[in-house]
């Protein structure tokens, strides 16, 4: 059974830094590239920043791209979100996920999805 947990979300102040994991298991995980995907109440689900398998891959959410960083530890089936310079609209549930496509950097077709943790900016 595949688990993606995600940890490290909470509360930051706008300008602050968090970052993210996400602890897989049940799956081969150098062979899935992984994502980050965010949410907010009302809205779709948004594509984020993903890596391939090798992290020679990356894309991100032009808004983000200056500010949060995906890497990777294949050792650990882990993935990490850097998130610098945090903005209140920031402020969503994050949700890790996997996508059988390992030498890409896919915007979406994930097939694994986390439970996703509550990222809040606020003052």
């Amino acid at each position: 059974q595949v688990q993606l947990v995600e940890s490290g979300g909470g509360l930051v102040k706008p300008g602050g830094s968090l970052r993210l994991s996400c602890a897989a298991s049940g799956l081969t995980f150098s062979r899935y590239a992984m994502a980050w995907f965010r949410q907010t109440a009302g809205k779709n689900r948004e594509f984020v920043v993903a890596i391939n398998w090798n992290g020679s891959q990356r894309r991100h959410l032009d808004s983000v791209k200056d500010r949060f960083t995906i890497s990777r530890d294949n050792a650990k089936n882990t993935v990490y979100l850097q998130m610098n310079s945090l903005k209140p609209e920031d402020t969503a549930v994050y949700y890790c996920a996997a996508h059988s496509k390992f030498d890409e950097a896919p915007f979406d077709g994930y097939n694994y999805w986390g439970q996703g943790t509550q990222v809040t900016v606020s003052s």
